[in-house]
């Protein structure tokens, strides 16, 4: 009997699996570099900022109980960086750029093989399979996976780390992508259909807004000893994973050490907040109607 042709889903899949041991292998490398001849290192809210926070930091792949889907978890720090540290970060982001873009092509030609993916990934690595059950953690979050590792591309001679709230993000919408988003939804459930109801009782041109909060993030200023050759001697960036700062002396830069946690609510409104209605059209998909003028 002839063996059964190969897909091109399970192609996909396949070179999704290599794409990712390829990633958990520049990881591993990574934080063992570190081991071999560690510099300074700072986390926010740790009192050990060791070789074993590092790992969990970059290792850290799932989700938890409970967790907002859209949502990733933050590990804020600071790393000490020789050359050859230094390369191995650069080397873990390509495997994670890598990784994205065959997610970017599953999600677009074989979407159905999503699910399938994060149940058979954790296996092929038991270390990190047995630390998913041990820690009592649920599946395989892939934007975790492929976020980027910052670094700066010269020494610093300060950072200065601070929360940002963007407060929200407001997108405009016509009432005909509002019945189409609705009908993505359970069409049996009894409040998507007093949904679909109010939004039939409204003009077809009139504008309506899809309000999403923004979590908080920690945005690093840098401040570079010389100028970069394009003349810029600072650059901001959010970091949600341990920045790897240049450093020959295996010392980190002047840093601030912000609040363990963000401020409990935004110190400014959005202007377009005030145009909107205050309590949501439709409620399910975070829709809302503008004020009259």
């Amino acid at each position: 009997m002839a063996p059964a042709p190969i897909t091109p889903e399970y192609r996909l899949l396949a070179e999704l699996e290599a794409a990712f041991d390829r990633l958990i292998e520049r990881l591993e490398v990574l934080v063992s570099t570190h081991a071999q001849a560690p510099g300074a290192t700072w986390a926010m809210d740790q009192e050990d900022a060791g070789a074993d926070w590092l790992r969990r930091a970059l290792l850290d792949f799932w989700y938890q109980d409970g967790q907002d889907g859209r949502a990733t978890r933050s590990h804020v720090g600071l790393v000490a960086a020789d050359e050859a540290l230094m390369a191995g970060v650069r080397e873990a982001n390509a495997a994670k750029a890598d990784f994205a873009a065959l997610l970017r092509r599953i999600r677009a030609d074989a979407a159905d093989l999503i699910p399938e993916l994060k149940a058979v990934l954790p296996f092929r690595h038991p270390a990190l399979h047995d630390h998913l059950r041990g820690q009592g953690l649920a599946r395989l979050h892939l934007k975790q996976c492929w976020r980027a590792v910052p670094l700066a591309e010269a020494p610093l001679a300060r950072v200065r780390l601070a929360w940002y709230r963007s407060g929200r993000s407001i997108k405009r919408l016509t009432v005909r992508e509002a019945q189409e988003l609705l009908l993505d939804l359970d069409q049996e459930a009894p409040h998507v259909r007093i949904q679909q109801r109010q939004l039939a009782g409204i003009p077809d041109g009139e504008p309506l807004a899809r309000v999403q909060d923004q979590a908080p993030l920690m945005r690093a200023n840098l401040f570079y000893r010389e100028p970069l050759p394009d003349g810029r001697g600072r650059r901001a960036l959010n970091v949600a994973l341990p920045l790897f700062v240049p450093s020959p002396d295996g010392r980190l830069p002047d840093h601030n050490i912000p609040p363990a946690s963000p401020p409990a609510s935004r110190t400014r409104a959005l202007r377009s907040d005030a145009r909107l209605e205050s309590e949501p059209f439709l409620p399910s998909l975070r829709i809302y109607r503008y004020r009259d003028a």
